[in-house]
């Protein structure tokens, strides 16, 4: 089976966190930092409907770039083209970190889930 790909920001601790966890538990990814190379649309799309979240669960809401573009106000008005769109625009808009297996689609860290689908 491929390795799947974990997307991570180095300098986030919680993708730090969960490359520990998955250290820890001998799990051998594919890393790809999120920031240097974003995701495109056509990936977003086909890990949105993959993991079967709602989309906005793909937005990093935390972040900087989510409040300056006061997306919390604007995204309830946009399509999900246009979400998409955005989200491809720049790695720090996406939630982090993301595991990308065969067949599942993890966004964020929960150690739990992890396991579940990992172990």
């Amino acid at each position: 089976m491929k390795e799947p790909l974990f997307l991570c920001y180095p300098r986030c601790s919680t993708c730090q966190k969960a490359k520990k966890w998955l250290e820890d538990h001998g799990v051998r990814v594919t890393i790809r930092d999120i920031q240097l190379e974003n995701p495109g649309e056509d990936e977003l799309r086909a890990w949105h409907k993959a993991s079967g979240l709602p989309l906005k669960r793909f937005f990093n809401t935390s972040g900087l770039k989510y409040r300056s573009l006061n997306l919390r106000d604007k995204l309830p008005a946009m399509s999900e083209d246009e979400q998409y769109a955005l989200l491809a625009t720049d790695g720090l808009l996406v939630k982090r970190p993301l595991l990308v297996g065969k067949d599942f689609v993890l966004v964020g860290f929960r150690e739990a889930e992890w396991q579940e689908k990992l172990l």
